[in-house]
């Protein structure tokens, strides 16, 4: 597979391709906003710029979050605490980075097919799905390897030390939590959090199987076999059921979008892959943590007091997340010696709806919901690989959002395969 790529599309391989060096120096999930830089000159340079369907959406979306930042000082009932540096500081870091994705698809859908063609852009999503799960297989091998980042040496302590920006640039590749009732670590290298890397994997699977199975040769095929094989181990042991689900998901699509022949496959491919599975070690880690629901009730708190206090601010909502007062055990507004989960939930932390809904009101979630949901069927008749692996990706975004927090790497992700959805309708043929 021989990449052909102009100097001008260096940026989109450095921010892909070298991906894990970003996180290793410490900008992880900032580093979209780095590489926006050079991407914007090269904007400048290309006036007037075409821009996608959907693009007024977003324009709205970020009109709103700006606006947001008039309610930060504000605290809707039911929540506590006063306007704080962190605070501020998330809200700023959020802002920029949605408008470096604007950028970023702006970016892509105008370079050319010469100079950047969608199957060397899928392909970079496939170098970064191996990247993922080597990094889900260092965290389940070495699970508490970290380190400072260079990043991290250089910020001053009143941000650095600030727990939001520390999680986003002390490179860790796992996060220990006790889901089945003792410690066990879950695999989140090289993103932000575990859930991050549950979601991005999936969509970074999906444009894998496009670059190197449908457009593979038979040799490529047989090494994307194996690391789909390999993946399954931290699949299975990161404990994330919504990733699971999204793969479940992603296969009753394909169900009904591909052709008889290639459903009758994937239908004995993945029947293969379950029955593989149910027969190894795996299927009691799996039967375990669904007989662990522990986080229901959690989500289920927070969800409800989210959308109370948001009603409170529906148009612009409260520019970032709040904390409730107690939690779904207690109304004690703190950790003690016998509850170390009574601690302060973040209003808006259980999926990204839910912190649209609070952060920029009902209104800016209907905005984002709109933009993706738009996509999916603004694209739904092409039934070109990329087109319909673009639409998957929309579909995961909408169920994702009820359960994931979208910043930061995901949302990367997402708006990539808008891109790539949007400049395969601009120039129809090869990829």
């Amino acid at each position: 597979m021989r990449w052909r790529l102009a100097p001008v599309a260096w940026p989109i391989a450095a921010l892909l391709v070298g991906y894990p060096i970003w996180w290793a120096l410490g900008f992880g999930g900032l580093s979209v906003i780095v590489v926006a830089i050079p991407m914007a000159v090269v904007l400048w340079r290309r006036r007037p710029v075409k821009v996608p369907p959907g693009f007024g959406l977003w324009v709205l979306l970020l009109t709103g979050q700006a606006l947001g930042a008039l309610m930060l000082a504000e605290s809707p009932p039911g929540t506590y605490g006063d306007l704080s540096q962190g605070r501020v500081v998330g809200h700023l870091i959020r802002l920029t980075m949605c408008v470096a994705m604007l950028i970023i698809v702006l970016y892509l859908g105008n370079l050319t097919h010469q100079e950047l063609p969608q199957l060397t852009l899928v392909r970079m999503l496939g170098a970064l799905f191996v990247a993922t799960v080597a990094g889900g297989l260092l965290g389940l091998i070495a699970p508490g390897f970290e380190f400072t980042s260079p990043v991290e040496m250089v910020l001053p302590d009143w941000l650095g030390g600030n727990s939001f920006v520390g999680n986003l640039i002390h490179p860790t590749v796992a996060q220990t939590q006790k889901v089945l009732g003792h410690a066990l670590p879950r695999p989140e290298a090289p993103f932000e959090w575990a859930n991050a890397w549950g979601s991005n994997l999936s969509v970074l699977a999906v444009w894998f199987v496009v670059g190197w199975w449908v457009y593979g040769e038979a040799r490529h095929r047989l090494v994307a076999a194996a690391v789909l094989a390999v993946a399954a181990i931290p699949v299975v042991y990161s404990l994330n059921r919504g990733l699971w689900i999204g793969l479940g998901l992603a296969v009753v699509y394909l169900v009904f979008r591909l052709g008889a022949r290639a459903r009758v496959a994937l239908c004995a491919v993945s029947a293969a892959a379950v029955l593989a599975v149910l027969l190894s070690p795996l299927a009691s880690v799996i039967t375990k943590r669904l007989d662990s629901p522990h986080s229901n009730d959690i989500r289920a708190f927070t969800v409800t007091a989210t959308l109370a206090a948001a009603g409170h601010s529906p148009v612009i909502g409260y520019g970032n997340t709040r904390n409730a007062l107690g939690n779904h055990r207690s109304i004690t507004t703190g950790k003690t010696q016998w509850c170390d989960e009574c601690g302060h939930p973040p209003l808006g932390s259980d999926g990204h709806l839910w912190h649209l809904t609070i952060a920029q009101g009902f209104v800016g979630a209907a905005l984002y919901i709109a933009f993706f949901a738009g996509a999916a069927l603004r694209y739904r008749r092409d039934r070109s690989p990329i087109a319909m692996a673009g639409v998957l990706v929309m579909l995961l975004v909408l169920f994702y959002m009820l359960i994931y927090d979208g910043y930061f790497t995901p949302l990367t992700l997402y708006m990539i395969s808008f891109a790539l959805l949007w400049r395969g309708s601009l120039t129809k043929g090869s990829p």
